[in-house]
């Protein structure tokens, strides 16, 4: 089968060779803009299961027909992960593949994972379980997780500093017990200035996925005295986050007590 593939070329000619690379290399331009809009792409590793006999009767055309969801992973340099998800119901096992841009292996090895364990809980035929998960999650270099405590969280006035940016909510949480919180009110609009300090307590905090070449513009709209530090959440993972000179919040109100921003412009009270 190897030879008769490789036979084929006879009939092409080098000019056809540099010609179908130019069209590749179009090809590769036009799909990376599908990246700016989705993060991962699910697609069945193979349409169906053929028998050895099927195979070997046709082995170009079924091998063929068996990558037709993936031969285009190697031509357009992506990063791809097959992993079983589960039987049909004839009974055969199914897979799906998830693809990325290229050196995004570790997150989707991470996601894999995931979704192994979701669908099924032995290895294949072997009837024995999957072993444990390390519980390992791999950071995505394409992104940096941003914490907001107040204007660019959802719903509010700068959260389209966010969004226009392509960043996206990746969870509600609080911050460690280790910043205090401070209304900022001669901003238009008002904000809140956080700050770590001994006896603080835990903020309400929105993390967001920003694109890590859209980063730099978003820190660059920042205004002093705000800038971005590393914060720590509750879990202990350190963030970015948004964080405060702490000369600014002397004579400002202590906000601490209402444990974020949003109870504070609902007319919270310490």
């Amino acid at each position: 089968m190897t030879g008769q593939i490789i036979g084929g070329a006879r009939k092409h000619s080098a000019i056809d060779a540099f010609a179908a690379y130019y069209r590749l290399k179009d090809l590769q331009r036009r799909c990376a803009l599908v990246w700016d809009e989705v993060d991962v792409l699910v697609t069945p590793t193979a349409g169906t299961i053929y028998r050895i006999a099927e195979v070997e009767a046709e082995p170009v055309r079924l091998n063929s027909n068996l990558g037709y969801y993936t031969n285009f992973m190697n031509l357009l340099d992506l990063a791809a992960i097959a992993v079983p998800a589960g039987f049909q119901r004839d009974g055969l096992p199914f897979g799906i593949t998830l693809v990325a841009p290229a050196f995004t292996d570790e997150a989707l090895c991470a996601l894999g994972d995931g979704v192994q364990r979701a669908a099924v809980k032995t290895m294949g035929a072997t009837g024995l379980p999957l072993p444990k998960s390390d519980g390992v999650e791999i950071a995505d270099p394409n992104v940096v997780k941003v914490a907001v405590c107040g204007a660019h969280m959802s719903g509010l006035p700068l959260n389209h500093q966010l969004t226009e940016r392509g960043a996206r909510l990746a969870r509600k949480c609080r911050t460690a017990p280790d910043y205090r919180l401070y209304a900022l009110t001669d901003f238009a609009p008002p904000r809140p200035g956080m700050v770590r300090a001994e006896s603080g307590s835990a903020i309400e905090v929105e993390v967001w996925d920003v694109p890590a070449p859209r980063f730099g513009s978003f820190v660059a709209a920042i205004p002093a005295p705000l800038g971005i530090g590393t914060v720590t959440l509750d879990n202990g993972e350190q963030v970015k986050g948004f964080l405060c000179e702490a000369r600014a919040t002397h004579g400002a109100r202590d906000i601490t007590g209402l444990g974020g921003w949003r109870q504070f412009i609902q007319g919270g009270k310490p």
